[in-house]
């Protein structure tokens, strides 16, 4: 745009701060938004990683010691407990002539050590399963907490000169 001048003036480019605007208000809202959501998520995916560890070391259970790895550890964490499930499979297979539950007849008087080998190893996979998930949700809440201090650096006004 020319003026009386001759002069060209500059557009305002995307993120300009003019004295009198609010252009970057909603995004520096969004950021708290974030930030806030953030450490939610963290907060509560710390504690639900420590609730199942807390839970499962209460069972006072020990990886067996013919384990692959982790013999002799305590189950309080997501590869002791995957350890201990695999090793319960072992077990079960064993006694079982390599036979599933399914497969044992059943007045087969082995069917209950397998079954019970199965609930067992269930429940450890879920635990495994629920230090994921809490590890997910703790990690989610990590970047939420950056974007959003990410997105409140980026609102702040700049001068224009």
């Amino acid at each position: 745009m020319t003026e009386s001048t001759g002069a060209h003036s500059a557009a305002p480019r995307p993120g300009d701060h003019r004295p009198g605007t609010n252009t970057n208000k909603g995004v520096r809202a969004i950021g708290i938004v974030l930030i806030v959501l953030g450490a939610f998520f963290l907060v509560a995916g710390v504690a639900a990683y420590v609730t199942v560890s807390s839970t499962l070391s209460a069972e006072k259970i020990t990886v067996s010691d013919d384990a692959d790895f982790l013999a002799g550890d305590d189950v309080d964490g997501p590869f002791s407990a995957f350890a201990q499930a695999d090793i319960i499979a072992e077990h079960a297979e064993g006694i079982a002539d390599g036979k599933t539950y399914a497969e044992l007849d059943q007045d087969d008087e082995r069917r209950t050590t397998v079954m019970d080998a199965s609930f067992l190893r269930a429940s450890l996979f879920t635990s495994v399963v629920a230090f994921g998930v809490a590890a997910f949700v703790a990690a989610m809440g990590a970047v939420l907490i950056l974007l959003g201090w990410a997105l409140n650096r980026l609102s702040r006004p700049t001068v224009v000169v």
